[in-house]
This record gives structure tokens, C-alpha cells and sequence, in this order.
């Protein structure tokens, strides 16, 4: 089925935009026949959940969200077409294999976001939609009372991160940012060593993180829109541009107007492990300052090699260079240890360390079965989860900061209080870009 109006945009602008939709604490129980399916073939007690976005990654997180058997995927929406269909084909065939369904058809079809969120029977959304598109459908979503997975980074400017974060505990709203790397046993591990002192006072934190695309291309030229992708939509609050084919999809990655290139990127993985093992998952470092280098012409203009360093009020500095392996290294006066990205693989030094058990009152970061379950488990429990929406929107902002002081090319130095940098006008008038009409925050 193809749902292109559930619910009329006049009833979403009035009860979701404006922020009057009912708000449920607790997931609904949706009974076995919204799926069409026989009480024996599906348990009446699901997470029913809908997937924005499912292109590459987004497919990866619906099949995560598939796999696990508390969940019901019972929507999909994407602006193309292809997309869409392809992955409703994938969940419809999922439960008909595993459920013994064989006519399974219980997976909708979406074009336009704002009409999944206004179904009353969807508990949590998954979001994995170019970076641009994630703080406006989050904030539409907690507005509308759903929980939200949405994928890093969590927002493409830090003003709208942090709308994001107002949002999500406004109307309290269960959030995890898909920062999956903090998952892993092994990096939480290691930053549990590195939280107990094993490897002597923490000092230094290096990460390496290399650049996948690193050669400019010339403009490109004005290519047909292609049969069932709504172009216009796809930019959303970006500026009109003409399509191109290495504009969108994976590729809009490496362009500004809809991402901060690789920092953003897997710099929003990687830094994000930096913050777990220094302990400032709440709050920011105090100063940034960097260089790289930003194509002047051609289509992509995101860093493509890049240098840069931040300080902390406790003294530790992140130092941050293009080069490989990929992954992390904390640095102490007593040893060091790094976190492969991706993988979690650990090096240490001295090799004991990897040897270290952690005692029953020393710290302990927990450990997740999985980000995805982790986010189901919260949903259901109301906890906050492994990556709540203030540990992304410090990773994120960070990664922000990072790319600003070296687009401008100085020391930049920042408010952890105010959340803005300090007298530069400059530096916080590039913080947010302006939306392109009609869309809005909300």
C-alpha cells in the first residue's frame, strides 16, 4: 500500500507543528491485526516502528531494527522512490520468511515524512536521511510523541543540535543518536581504563581519522532529475541548486549545504569515543583551532585533509589529523591505548593493560547488546539510552567547531555555558545556515 496523505497536512500543522499532538510516555500496544496477521504468527505486544530515510545506511538500520524480534517494522518513507519500494520489498519478505506469513503486505509505503509521523500507531522512528533533514524531522517527531533513532550527526549546525536537545526533553522523548561505535565492548573497555587511571593521567587523545574522498572533482553538470526522486523535496531547507548525480545520496557527504564532510562523518564516531573516555559526554572542550584544506571549486567543499586541536578545562587536548589507522588513542603518563574504528580491535601499551579487570567500585560504563536493542530496551524502559540526544549534540557541536575554526583559519574559543564562541561574530554567525522557505524548525 502507498500511503501519500494518512492524515491531511492541515491536521499535522495544527496538532504536530505546533506542538499540541497528544505526547504517550510509554509505547502503545498494537494489537496483531494493525499487521494483519494472525495472533499466533505475531506476538500483540510490539515497538512498531517507521524508517525515514532508507537509502544505505538507513537500510542497514532498518535490517538492525528488523532482526530483532520486539520490534515491528510497519512503515518505510523516502523521497525516492526506488529507495522506498526496495525496502518495503525487504521487510514485506522478512516477515513472510520468518513469520510464515507467506502474503505478508504490512509494510506502508511513504513519500512525505510528516505523514508517517502522524500515525497514531507508530511508537519510534528511525531517522538515516542526509544530515540536513535531522534536526527538522526529530523536532516534528518529539513533537508528535514519537521515540527517535536518529543517525549521527545530529544535526548539520550546532543551533539546530540544540533545538534537537530542546526538543527531545520537552516533550520527553526517548532519543539515541547513532553514534553505534559507543556500543562496542571493546571501546567501552578501554575507556573504562582509561577512566580508572590505568594508564596513568590522561594528557593527550589522538585521533586519527583519514579521508576516504580526498580529491576535488570540477562542477558537474545539470543532469536530468531521475524517474521517481523528488529532487526538490531531497533539498529541503538547502539552497536551490540544479541535480546533479554526485550531489545526492552517498555523495552529499562531501558538501556543505547538506553535511560537514568526513568530520561529520565517522568525526562523529571517532570523537565521540574521545569524549566517553575523558569523562565530558556534558559538556565541550573550551577552545578549537585548526587548518585544512577546502576546495575552492568543484563541487565538493568539505575538508579533504585537515589538522586540529582542542583543549579541555581539565587539560586534556584532542588532536585530530587526516591520516590513518582510522581510530582513537588516549594518551597517559603511565601508557596509551587505541580503539580501532571501525571493528573496536584494541592496542595497547603496555600490552597488559589489555589484561585489566575493572573493580566492583571503580567506574563502570555498562555495556549495550547492540545500539539498536539498546534503543528498543528504552524505549520501553523510559531510560535514557547509550547515546542520549545531549551526548550527540556535544559530539556533533564539537565536530562543528572543529570545522569552523578551520575554515577560518584561527584559534576560535568557546563558551561551554552560553554554548557560542567567545567575542567572534564571525565564528557564530557560521554556526547556523539560513533554511530555504517553507521550512522551518517548527
Amino acid at each position: 500500500m502507498n500511503k501519500s496523505n494518512h492524515y491531511s497536512r492541515r491536521t499535522f500543522i495544527k496538532n504536530v507543528l505546533m506542538g499540541t499532538a497528544g505526547i504517550t510516555v510509554a509505547p502503545a500496544i498494537i494489537p496483531s491485526y494493525v499487521w494483519g496477521a494472525e495472533p499466533s504468527a505475531l506476538p500483540n505486544e510490539r515497538i512498531t516502528v517507521a524508517c525515514i530515510g532508507v537509502g544505505g545506511q538507513g537500510k542497514y538500520d532498518m535490517k538492525a531494527f528488523l532482526s530483532l524480534p520486539e520490534v515491528q517494522v510497519v512503515a518505510v518513507c523516502d523521497v525516492d522512490d526506488n529507495h522506498a519500494q526496495e525496502a518495503q520489498k525487504i521487510v514485506n519478505d522478512f516477515y513472510a520468511q520468518n513469520k510464515n506469513i507467506p502474503d505478508y503486505k504490512g509494510c506502508d509505503v511513504y513519500h512525505d515524512f510528516r505523514d508517517v509521523i502522524a500515525r497514531k500507531d507508530v511508537d519510534a522512528v528511525m531517522i538515516a536521511t542526509p544530515d540536513h533533514w535531522h534536526p527538522i524531522i526529530s523536532i516534528a517527531a518529539a513533537k508528535a510523541g514519537k521515540d527517535i533513532y536518529c543517525e549521527k550527526p545530529l544535526a548539520n549546525s550546532i543551533p539546530e543540535g540544540k533545538a534537537v536537545v530542546e526538543a527531545v526533553r520537552k516533550y520527553r522523548r526517548v532519543f539515541q543518536t547513532g553514534s553505534h561505535e559507543r556500543s562496542r565492548d571493546n571501546a567501552r573497555y578501554a575507556c573504562e581504563l582509561v577512566r580508572n587511571g590505568r594508564i596513568g593521567k590522561l594528557h593527550t587523545i589522538r585521533v586519527n581519522m583519514p579521508v576516504d574522498n580526498h580529491t576535488p572533482i570540477p562542477p558537474q553538470p545539470e543532469m536530468p532529475i531521475p524517474p521517481g526522486f523528488d529532487y526538490d523535496f531531497w533539498l529541503g531547507p538547502a539552497p536551490k541548486e540544479p541535480y546533479t548525480e554526485k550531489r545526492c545520496h552517498f555523495w552529499f557527504r562531501y558538501i556543505l549545504d547538506y553535511s560537514g564532510g568526513e568530520m561529520t562523518d565517522r568525526g562523529a564516531h571517532i570523537i565521540d569515543l574521545g569524549q566517553l573516555g575523558n569523562g565530558t559526554d556534558d559538556t565541550f572542550p573550551i577552545s578549537v583551532e585548526g587548518k585544512g584544506f577546502f576546495p575552492k571549486e568543484g563541487l565538493f567543499n568539505t575538508a579533504m585533509s585537515y589538522e586540529f586541536r582542542f583543549e579541555y578545562a581539565n587539560g586534556v587536548e584532542l588532536l585530530g589529523k587526516s591520516v590513518g589507522p582510522r581510530g582513537i588513542k588516549f594518551e597517559g603518563d603511565k601508557g596509551w591505548i587505541f580503539i580501532y574504528i571501525h571493528g573496536g580491535d584494541l592496542r595497547a601499551n603496555p600490552p597488559s593493560l589489555l589484561q585489566e579487570t575493572i573493580g566492583p567500585n571503580e567506574i563502570h560504563l555498562g555495556r549495550s547488546k547492540g545500539h539498536h536493542k539498546n534503543f528498543i530496551e528504552c524505549v520501553k524502559s523510559r531510560k535514557d539510552p547509550t547515546a542520549p540526544v545531549e551526548v550527540g549534540y556535544h559530539t556533533a557541536t564539537m565536530c562543528h567547531m572543529a570545522n569552523i575554526a578551520m575554515r577560518l583559519g584561527r584559534k576560535l574559543n568557546w563558551d561551554p555555558e552560553k554554548e557560542m564562541f567567545i567575542h567572534d561574530d564571525e565564528a557564530n554567525r557560521m554556526m547556523q545556515p539560513s533554511m530555504r522557505a517553507p521550512w522551518t524548525l517548527g
